[in-house]
């Protein structure tokens, strides 16, 4: 179950701070205690009775509430007394997390309650009209085909690369899967016309198209980062680093309880990161960045010039897990790099918790240990017992969760992040 949501109002004034306050902690109550009558509701939360109708009626009006009259044949003389409870039917919202090679959709109600889950792999380089159907799919097909597109708030999108803060699009780079809706079979990190980026923008115009209600759009891998700070791993902890080791290797920051978006949205891009100058290059420009040697492909490759056999990521856990020493030391050496680059941001940052997520963490300890080794040879040494190694709570679906979370702006961790002006490029 997720945090509280209200209804959206307009202002962001003292009052309408207070009313959303009010509103959060009936709507929490609840969510914990199912229904209650008004005079319950009123005994909880110590609101005047005057405050408590007119906080219940919006709600009420909004459809985030129902109210019922008990049953007939109760035997209670008097007049009978209605009770209120979540409208599971009211205020959903969806986040949909496109990865380089998979799409991943969840979707919750009014209560924060998960209706549904789903993900979907597909051939890398997937036009973007087809990812989207995908999605539509996926979605229709969540709570068994009960989700109500008419209730849903928003949608929540994460997308592979530099995004600015909440949907301001940035300069793409040529792992961007971000290509133009007059152009749906070209090559992710396509531009617009004249070299303007439309990559965020084409997305969100797409999905608005399909889906019909409003769209926000950031980085996929940020979004996991806030996923697992507001309902993961990293619950309660204010300041994190996160990172997500895929087919793409990236991370998300939460510095002093906010998400950290950066200027033009380029936080978080810790696979692009130098671990060997004379290394392969890299999809963006330079050459031995992290994603080359920590990324799931990469991790193949050299699992092979080692000797081994694995044809997918499965097969390659499968091998680490009994034993087989190419692939041992294969991810002993990737968990050095990864440590390495972790102390490093570590160091300049400060987090209290670093949370691992993305396929490859799904060797656990024998990858997660070699982190904790490099971690504790590169951090400096007052900072060492202090800093917590975890790995992601939230799988596959932190991003699309992250999405979520977005629509729903109800965690403090979205209370300074930057909205840029959509003209504001690098």
């Amino acid at each position: 179950m997720l945090g509280a949501m209200h209804s959206p109002h307009p202002h962001d004034g003292p009052l309408a701070r207070l009313r959303r306050g009010h509103e959060k902690l009936v709507l929490d109550l609840l969510r914990r205690h199912g229904p209650l009558s008004r005079a319950g509701l009123g005994s909880h939360t110590g609101l005047s009775r005057t405050t408590l109708y007119d906080i219940v009626g919006g709600l009420v009006t909004a459809g985030a509430v129902v109210a019922s009259a008990p049953a007939a044949g109760t035997g209670r003389r008097g007049r009978p007394v209605e009770t209120l409870s979540l409208n599971p039917a009211a205020g959903q919202a969806v986040g949909i997390d496109f990865a380089r090679r998979a799409v991943h959709v969840a979707a919750v109600n009014v209560a924060h309650e998960v209706v549904g889950s789903a993900s979907r792999a597909h051939p890398a380089g997937l036009p973007w009209p087809e990812r989207i159907a995908l999605a539509r799919q996926l979605v229709d097909g969540l709570a068994d085909g009960a989700l109500g597109l008419g209730s849903v708030t928003g949608i929540g999108v994460g997308v592979v690369g530099p995004v600015g803060a909440v949907d301001a699009p940035a300069d793409e780079s040529s792992d961007r899967p971000s290509d133009p809706p007059s152009d749906a079979g070209s090559a992710p990190g396509s531009a617009a016309p004249g070299g303007r980026p439309d990559g965020a923008g084409a997305v969100r115009e797409l999905l608005g198209a399909a889906f019909g209600v409003p769209v926000l759009v950031d980085n996929n891998t940020r979004l996991a980062a806030l996923a697992e700070s507001v309902w993961g791993s990293a619950t309660g902890s204010r300041d994190v680093l996160y990172l997500r080791l895929s087919h793409g290797v990236g991370g998300g920051l939460v510095i002093r309880g906010a998400l950290h978006a950066g200027a033009y949205g380029l936080s978080g891009e810790l696979g692009h990161i130098t671990v060997d100058p004379a290394g392969p290059p890299c999809d963006c420009g330079g050459r031995g960045c992290l994603e080359t040697v920590a990324s799931v492909g990469a991790v193949l490759d050299a699992h092979r010039e080692a000797g081994g056999r694995s044809a997918d990521l499965a097969e390659f856990l499968a091998a680490a897990t009994g034993g087989e020493p190419a692939a041992l030391g294969v991810l002993r050496t990737v968990g050095g790099h990864v440590g390495t680059v972790l102390a490093a941001v570590c160091n300049a940052v400060g987090p209290g918790v670093v949370v691992v997520g993305g396929e490859l963490a799904g060797a656990g300890p024998l990858l997660l240990d070699p982190v904790q080794e490099a971690l504790a040879a590169h951090v400096l040494p007052l900072a060492r017992s202090r800093l917590d190694l975890r790995r992601a709570a939230l799988g596959e679906y932190g991003g699309a969760l992250g999405g979520i979370a977005l629509v729903l702006q109800t965690t403090p961790l979205l209370s300074h992040y930057r909205r840029p002006d959509p003209e504001e490029a690098p």
